[in-house]
């Protein structure tokens, strides 16, 4: 039964993460290839419709932590605090150091995530071994 409630979050979250990458491919290249010139109401319909989706997200994500079972979700619980941690040091480090000049080239905004989640996966197979 544990098996079967995991499969079905698992399932809806793969859904609305897809759904939310979707809405927000829509608002990033919408203004471009689809409503040229930009209509304002259109972009702010598809932003708001992924601020929407990505409630949606929010709501798949805690279900599925909420069906994993107890060491699993030790495991996400601890690769997602290291993941906050260090985006929330590291982006704190570059806003400082961005305000005091002291970054030359300005650092596209996607390394962010990216970083995220290059630091999430590390620390979540981290936590898989440790608990092995």
């Amino acid at each position: 039964m544990q098996a079967l409630t995991e499969l079905r979050a698992t399932g809806r979250l793969v859904f609305w993460t897809l759904a939310w990458t979707a809405t927000l491919a829509l608002a990033k290249f919408g203004p471009e290839l689809l409503w040229d010139p930009p209509p304002r109401a259109a972009s702010w319909a598809a932003v708001a419709v992924n601020l929407a989706v990505g409630t949606g997200w929010i709501v798949a994500w805690t279900r599925f932590l909420g069906a994993l079972d107890e060491l699993q979700r030790k495991i996400m619980q601890d690769a997602l605090a290291v993941t906050l941690g260090v985006g929330w040091v590291a982006g704190f480090a570059y806003v400082v150091a961005d305000s005091t000049s002291l970054v030359v080239h300005d650092v596209d905004i996607a390394v962010f995530p990216a970083l995220m989640g290059v630091v999430f996966v590390l620390a979540f197979v981290a936590g898989k071994v440790r608990y092995r």
